[in-house]
């Protein structure tokens, strides 16, 4: 006997994670219908595996925080930017993905206007941020959707993902700052901000690159 329990049933706890295999495109995209907008997890489908997380507050609160800097960053050098959060990105009978944040940057003017993200209109983001993801389909999800580059925080470490060649290199530079150590300052601006409060980190971060 198969018993089949609603997907919206399914409690996870935070930093737990569910995984589903031999899934369609057509159920992935019913169950996205059926967990709704108003959710605190996030999703990635990559060719019938299906991954459902719940994130840690920390793991929140840790890529809000490299968005802040980034965004810091980009003003202060005069570079437009656009914000798409946790957006779902989707190429369809492929991949999904929702990531923590993403941002548009080197693209931002062509996405301008746009309130539906459609993927085979806009360009995808130049830039994911995922924290504490270790998933091999998140990524898969991410080279389908040919997302330029992806930063995934763990432990206090930057990982800097780069596109080459239809798949992902790890990288020391960033394509968004390649002028700067950003697997270093990230995880040290992070802590910082941890320890000592994320807007006077910020304020520190807007001197020291107006020097």
């Amino acid at each position: 006997m198969t018993v089949t329990i609603p997907i919206g049933a399914i409690e996870l706890t935070a930093g737990s994670m569910i995984t589903i295999h031999n899934l369609s495109w057509q159920e992935f995209e019913e169950i996205l219908i059926e967990l709704g907008e108003q959710r605190n997890t996030r999703i990635a489908y990559y060719q019938g595996t299906l991954e459902i997380m719940s994130p840690l507050a920390l793991q929140e609160r840790s890529h809000r925080i490299i968005a802040y800097i980034l965004t810091t960053i980009l003003d202060a050098q005069g570079q437009d930017w656009e914000d798409f959060g946790s957006t779902t990105l989707k190429q369809p009978d492929i991949a999904g993905v929702e990531p923590d944040t993403c941002f548009y940057i080197q693209n931002a003017g062509r996405v301008r206007g746009c309130t539906n993200m459609n993927l085979e209109v806009y360009p995808p983001p130049d830039l994911a941020i995922e924290s504490d993801v270790t998933s091999k389909t998140t990524l898969n999800a991410y080279q389908a959707l040919r997302v330029p580059e992806v930063w995934i925080y763990r432990n206090r470490k930057l990982t800097i993902y780069i596109l080459q060649n239809e798949t992902y290199t790890e990288s020391l530079i960033s394509l968004t700052f390649p002028d700067l150590p950003i697997t270093e300052m990230i995880p040290q601006l992070v802590q910082k901000a941890i320890d000592e409060g994320t807007s006077r980190m910020l304020r520190e971060l807007k001197r020291q690159l107006g020097k």
